[in-house]
């Protein structure tokens, strides 16, 4: 089985980025010069997959606008001479299929993947969240696919964060079967302290087969009153394997503050034309500290 689609929930409201967000989506806030919707697109290109599916709401159309061809740019941009910029206007247009599903309703993740079924039918797929940005040699999505291709199965992607802080995330328990691979025996959603040992958290990639949308019919609202696909999940292990993957690479929660201007720190130190004096410039703001 190979994965040919990705789905990426696009239809939340960024409320933590209040009042920056109330007229453009928090997907399109830029890190340097790219919006983070753009960094993730871009990994799943780099992972073999051009079909990207989105789930977005009222007032996310400036995200399809971004990935479609812009004819008035580009004879612009062509008259002008400006043909750099041509061609970085042209490569975002012609990076990927793009097909948009509507979430009516603010009902979680789960129910942002369970509203793509008729799109991705009996396939499985790769889900990417469109805040959750990784930097790594090898694409985090392309890692993940590996898993998939050897066991089959559904995998996702988790990461160890420090055991006071296991109440933000889903969690997963389970015995590592290779090195940084994990059957996964248990997951709990936002657990409270002292409710599990474990402190391998779940982060924005999955890849899926597509048993998940029954799972996920079944599934009752849970934390905050929305579908929560960590209990999908867990139902899903209990009829079939399910995998963890400890990725290789650098997280960054693009959807929070701190994340987002840690993200913007590491990938302006990484750009060929502004590392250098980024790095320079952040040498001057520590000695002054």
């Amino acid at each position: 089985m190979e994965i040919r689609k990705a789905v990426v929930p696009v239809a939340g409201l960024g409320t933590r980025f209040l009042p920056a967000t109330k007229a453009i989506p928090k997907e399109m806030l830029t890190i340097v010069d790219r919006p983070t919707i753009q960094y993730i697109v871009e990994e799943i290109v780099a992972s073999g997959i051009k079909e990207v599916v989105l789930v977005t709401a009222s007032g996310k159309s400036a995200i399809e606008n971004h990935f479609d061809y812009s004819f008035e740019l580009e004879t612009f941009l062509s008259q002008k001479g400006k043909l750099n910029l041509l061609r970085e206007v042209r490569h975002i247009s012609q990076l990927i299929d793009v097909v948009s599903v509507r979430q009516k309703e603010p009902l979680g993740l789960g129910h942002a993947v369970m509203v793509t079924e008729t799109v991705i039918g009996n396939d499985p797929f790769l889900v990417v969240l469109g805040d959750d940005l990784v930097d790594s040699d090898v694409p985090c999505a392309y890692q993940m696919l590996q898993v998939f291709r050897k066991f089959q199965e559904s995998v996702v992607a988790v990461q160890r964060v420090p055991h006071d802080e296991i109440y933000r995330y889903g969690i997963v328990e389970g015995v590592e079967v290779e090195k940084g691979i994990f059957k996964v025996s248990r997951l709990i959603e936002k657990p409270s302290p002292g409710t599990t040992k474990s402190n391998l958290a779940i982060i924005g990639r999955y890849v899926l087969r597509p048993e998940i949308f029954g799972c996920l019919k079944r599934t009752s609202p849970g934390v905050g009153g929305e579908i929560q696909l960590t209990d999908a999940l867990d139902s899903l292990r209990r009829e079939r394997a399910l995998y963890a993957y400890e990725f290789k690479g650098k997280r960054f929660d693009a959807g929070d503050k701190f994340g987002y201007l840690q993200a913007t720190v590491n990938f302006a130190l990484d750009h060929p034309e502004l590392g250098a004096k980024f790095a320079e410039y952040l040498k001057q703001v520590v000695e002054r500290l």
